[in-house]
């Protein structure tokens, strides 16, 4: 009954074979917009280390992806284009030299923002990249003061509130605000032009999002809490400039780079500027370095990536091929599994700070991560190291690291326990709650439910199964999807609350899965896939895409083949789709599925089109054979 889909498992699996790099890991391109290639052009001509060979490639990239109107998109389907990027792109075209102001392209893109609002309408980060290369000045205000990074984890309001992934980021922001530091050749651009109207240059106008009430609230709150520290105002500020600087370096990777991110390893370079250091310094050097060997092919074109996907891709296609029928004793799988091994983290990070009680044992994405595991990058991990008997102790201790990360709501977050605070949504920033905090999230908790229940033996009644499941239950939407966090977004959440659900023993003819089932069914495309805009992550609300696409058809086939005992015509049609690769579209294979922040970053994992539609079409041979 499922011999058709043979052919294709085969081919995806001599396809992934084929692209294992020496080191046992896959290395495929973690693809974003071009935001870090503008960035990273900037930051060279800034620091007088011209890699002439890079830089006319990164431009060479950024201007192929200009559109008719002059703007540049985050994704396909993005009506018109994205303000912030369009000006992340013009100002890197400037600054790269190989373009002027009265080109074609750049007199397009300047009417575009102009359109749009210039740049007093661009998002914050961008608002931060053009104030430290002293384009813009910095507000009165920032939105957290220099000192706040000594409030103890324990009092109200505290940096260890934001989530490692923002955290990193905005300690060396605060140092630059504290400093008001900006850094401009006399060759730079000049971005005066692209104010829409000419008030809008002063601070308290540009600024506009920190001039709120609830803002002013929350400063003051802040402002309160450093008043409380005890110690003189200078030896305070002597303290919070020297743990600023101890809580970058005490986090710096082998490569250089701060926790592996492209962005916060940018701005950390223009604090260590900001603290005195030399344009040649080591550490701003060895950072560079690092920066530059995160730079991939794409089409043809250099990109520099926001950091690489190794860990990820490598544990996620093990276990596809695994499910596959690969031995877990073929040289492919072995290779990976000696890679995986030795990404096994054994530094404490700042995830112990809320959560004391565990060991080191998780996994992170990224190749080099030693310090910031992650909850998916483990449990993915685990799935790939389950049959390795030699790796037992590895395994369980993974095994205890996952468990020990549940919330006390009894979701499961991406990097941290319980930093879920309120407060953090009065910050001024778009999509502050998902950003800015690491709550317990759909696609988060339903994976590692998935994992516990199929490879660690762990289903309802077990305490840790019972509320993860509860959780998840109380957080389906009213029209039986759930929203995921780090994808594209409600077929991705809803994919892994099932298969999460029907790992730990929840019956097809539960209410909730029936609900998901029949969503479903309702959005599948007349082609037989599904499709998602990244539009659902903006406005918190199912869009489809119009088309289907390879990846999101993948995760709703393998959650409906995970919820029924014999295949329905949905799943039948979904695969059918699958197997037609030669007739699907750019979008169906490359649109972007994986999201970091709404309105701004989205990528394309180049490793999905190839290991989701692995994983759909073995979990429908083995099933249902």
């Amino acid at each position: 009954m499922t011999q058709h889909v043979q052919p294709e498992i085969d081919r995806l699996i001599q396809r992934l074979k084929t692209d294992q790099t020496t080191n046992g890991a896959w290395e495929y391109p973690f693809e974003m917009g071009i935001t870090p290639d503008a960035y990273m052009i900037i930051l060279l001509t800034i620091l007088d280390m011209k890699d002439e060979a890079l830089i006319s490639s990164l431009v060479e990239r950024i201007a192929s992806k200009q559109e008719a109107n002059g703007a540049w998109k985050i994704f396909e389907d993005e009506k018109e284009g994205n303000l912030s990027v369009t000006i992340e792109a013009y100002y890197a075209l400037l600054y790269s030299g190989h373009y002027e102001k009265n080109d074609p392209p750049i007199r397009k893109a300047r009417q575009f923002i102009l359109s749009k609002g210039g740049i007093k309408k661009a998002k914050l980060f961008t608002k931060a990249m053009l104030t430290i290369t002293g384009q813009i000045k910095w507000p009165l205000l920032f939105p957290i003061p220099l000192e706040s990074i000594l409030l103890p984890p324990t009092s109200p309001i505290s940096m260890y509130d934001f989530s490692v992934y923002s955290r990193v980021h905005f300690v060396p922001l605060l140092l630059l605000a504290h400093k008001k530091f900006r850094i401009r050749l006399s060759s730079s651009p000049n971005l005066q032009d692209l104010y829409a109207k000419k008030e809008e240059r002063e601070e308290e106008q540009l600024w506009e999002e920190f001039r709120t009430d609830e803002y002013r609230s929350l400063f003051s709150k802040v402002q309160e809490g450093v008043a409380s520290l005890i110690g003189l105002p200078h030896s305070l500020h002597s303290l919070a400039m020297a743990s600023v600087k101890r809580y970058m370096t005490d986090r710096i990777e082998s490569d250089g780079t701060l926790y592996n991110y492209f962005s916060a390893t940018f701005f950390m370079i223009f604090a260590f500027l900001a603290l005195g250091y030399s344009k040649d310094a080591p550490i701003i050097t060895k950072a560079v370095a690092g920066l530059k060997a995160m730079t991939t092919s794409t089409n043809g074109y250099s990109h520099v990536q926001f950091t690489t996907a190794s860990v990820w891709n490598t544990a996620l296609i093990s276990y596809a091929l695994q499910e596959a029928g690969v031995s877990s004793q073929d040289p492919v799988i072995q290779k990976a599994t000696t890679y995986l091994l030795s990404q096994q983290q054994e530094k404490y990070g700042d995830w112990v700070i809320h959560n004391p009680q565990a060991v080191p044992g998780g996994w992170g994405f990224s190749n080099g991560s030693t310090m910031n595991p992650d909850v998916d990058d483990t449990t993915a991990s685990l799935r790939a190291l389950t049959h390795q008997l030699h790796a037992q102790n590895n395994w369980q201790r993974g095994l205890n690291f996952t468990l020990s990360m549940q919330n006390e709501d009894g979701g499961f977050p991406a990097f941290e326990r319980n930093v879920d605070k309120s407060w953090i949504t009065y910050l001024p920033i778009e999509n502050a709650d998902f950003i800015l905090s690491d709550p317990s999230t759909a696609d988060l908790t339903g994976r590692t439910l998935e994992f516990l229940g199929n490879f660690a033996n762990i289903k309802n009644p077990n305490h840790v199964s019972k509320q993860a499941s509860k959780w998840l239950i109380r957080h389906q939407e009213s029209n039986g999807s759930w929203f995921g966090r780090w994808g594209i977004c409600y077929i991705y959440g809803t994919w892994a609350a099932l298969t999460g659900l029907a790992a730990v023993g929840y019956s097809s003819e539960h209410y909730a899965i029936q609900k998901a089932v029949n969503w479903l069914k309702e959005i599948q495309n007349e082609d037989g896939g599904w499709g998602e805009s990244c539009y659902s992550d903006i406005h918190r609300t199912y869009i489809p895409l119009g088309t289907s696409t390879i990846t999101q058809t993948a995760w709703a086939v393998d959650a409906l083949i995970a919820v029924n005992d014999q295949p329905t015509p949905a799943i039948e049609r979904g695969i059918s789709f699958l197997l037609n690769q030669s007739e699907m579209s750019n979008r169906a294979k490359n649109y972007p599925v994986g999201q970091g922040l709404a309105g701004y970053i989205y990528w394309n994992y180049h490793s999905y089109k190839y290991l989701f539609p692995l994983l759909a079409l073995s979990h429908y041979r083995n099933k249902y054979n």
